[in-house]
């Protein structure tokens, strides 16, 4: 009787890298997580290209004699890596290093319109087009000889040594990507990039078997096969779909890290002119080349920024009835965070942050700030939803899923959703693994959110005031 094959799921995401074990009915095994490193060449932020190599070597012979039999990579979608005949040839640039101004005046004016590409102009380098304009003019000659591929493709490179490109990357407000005509952009086009990409391929095509190298060191199968994978937002989209409440229907999933991304299953046709490019909407596309009306925010970040990385965060589940407590205290006194904590990004991008009534000792300064900053999060979510027309159902997934205050204050803001919460750790894994098996069911459900007790929709009408400058 032959041994049930294993899958691996390997996650690299912008601050944490991942690596999950499955069984062939969805059974998550085995999960192993690595914080990325900061990295820099030539007083240029890099992203941790070779630690996070090195690191996903040595996690991969934990498997070592198991029956893995595929692996499928997973990855943010604003990365770009330029290979070479012997491999990578610089390290990548992190999105979140800001290219000189001249570099991005010049790269506006190439530019194609919102309306052709879906994706809106963004700060620092999370256009990959502005990171390839950039790029050009650090690394010129090796720029020329450049085979390209995106982030999540990386890693499917560096796992069999097969090059190739997947259209969830290149369809992640990169600007290269034309949605609607299904095709690399006319600026892709114009300054020779579409060519230098590496071949498409589809998200779910095995392009390759694991390196002898890499099976011989790590004692995994020589006969792993290596998807295509895809980015990390459309992995957890095809999670949701596989539940039925979220299937086939109207809904929208709002996936939550670093990133808080909603994409919204329409089952009318969207135009990309109707969504709002300076409030940060744009198009995704899903792993079957659907545009996917989207928003954003750095909601991770922003909550980051008020209770800072060393202390307890707002998703231990220990901490969620103090936390609860606290809210009312703070809708009578009107306490709110005004936006923005991440300038340049989300509905409010040129928006200044600033406390209203901040939180004080009689609520527990403690529990309070942490609560005030998941009713902001909630607000400006709520924001983002609306912008991309969001209704009916709303699938909240990953890390803040378990973030009682910041769920249930969404569910009372949007009293007409069906408001639901999946497990916050494997949905974007689990995502990636249904492209083995579309019909595959997720273990454990959705759970239905109650609405958070108060006066939410007053609370939401005085933030919006204080927005507008209205009397309060």
């Amino acid at each position: 009787m032959s041994t049930p094959a294993t899958y691996i799921v390997v996650d690299i995401g912008k601050t944490l890298s991942k690596v999950t074990a499955w069984s062939q009915d969805g059974r998550l095994l085995d999960r192993q997580v690595r914080a990325n490193q900061a990295c820099e060449l030539g007083g240029v932020r890099r992203l941790d290209i070779n630690g996070i190599g090195q690191w996903l070597r040595e996690t991969l012979a934990l498997f070592n004699g198991q029956p893995v039999e595929t692996i499928i990579p997973v990855a943010h979608g604003a990365g770009v890596v330029a290979l070479g005949d012997d491999g990578v040839l610089f390290p990548p640039l992190d999105y979140e290093e800001t290219p000189p101004s001249e570099i991005m005046a010049a790269y506006q004016k190439e530019r194609d319109p919102f309306a052709k590409t879906g994706s809106p102009a963004l700060p620092d380098g999370l256009n990959i087009g502005s990171q390839l304009f950039w790029m050009e003019r650090l690394h010129p000659d090796e720029m020329k000889r450049a085979t390209l591929v995106p982030w999540a493709q990386y890693w499917a490179w560096f796992l069999s040594g097969s090059a190739c490109s997947e259209v969830t990357s290149l369809g992640c407000h990169s600007d290269l990507w034309a949605p609607e005509e299904a095709r690399f952009s006319p600026m892709a086009q114009r300054l020779g990039w579409a060519e230098r990409f590496a071949p498409m391929a589809k998200a779910s095509d095995a392009i390759g078997r694991l390196r002898k190298e890499l099976a011989a060191a790590t004692g995994l199968p020589d006969s792993t096969q290596v998807l295509a994978g895809l980015h990390d937002s459309n992995a957890a989209l095809l999670a949701a779909r596989g539940f039925p409440e979220i299937a086939r229907k109207e809904a929208t999933i709002l996936s939550t890290g670093t990133w808080f991304i909603a994409m919204r299953l329409a089952l009318e046709t969207t135009s990309i002119a109707s969504l709002s490019e300076a409030r940060d909407t744009l198009v995704n596309v899903d792993a079957y080349g659907w545009p996917v009306p989207s928003a954003r925010f750095m909601g991770g970040r922003e909550i980051e920024t008020i209770i800072q990385l060393d202390t307890r965060r707002v998703d231990i589940k220990p901490d969620q009835p103090k936390l609860l407590e606290a809210v009312h205290a703070l809708l009578e006194r009107g306490t709110m965070m005004m936006p923005t904590l991440a300038p340049g990004f989300g509905p409010y991008p040129d928006g200044t942050a600033r406390w209203i009534n901040a939180p004080v000792e009689w609520a527990g300064t403690w529990f309070a700030r942490r609560a005030a900053i998941c009713l902001y999060a909630a607000l400006v979510a709520d924001t983002s939803l609306d912008l991309i027309g969001s209704k009916e159902r709303l699938l909240v997934e990953g890390r803040f899923a378990e973030a009682e205050v910041f769920v249930r204050a969404l569910a009372a803001l949007r009293p007409e959703s069906e408001v639901y919460v999946a497990n916050a750790h494997n949905d974007v894994s689990f995502g990636a693994l249904r492209l083995l098996n579309p019909l595959l069911k997720a273990n454990g459900g959705l759970r239905r959110v109650e609405p958070l007790e108060g006066d939410l929709v007053g609370y939401k009408a005085r933030w919006h005031r204080h927005l507008t400058g209205d009397p309060v």
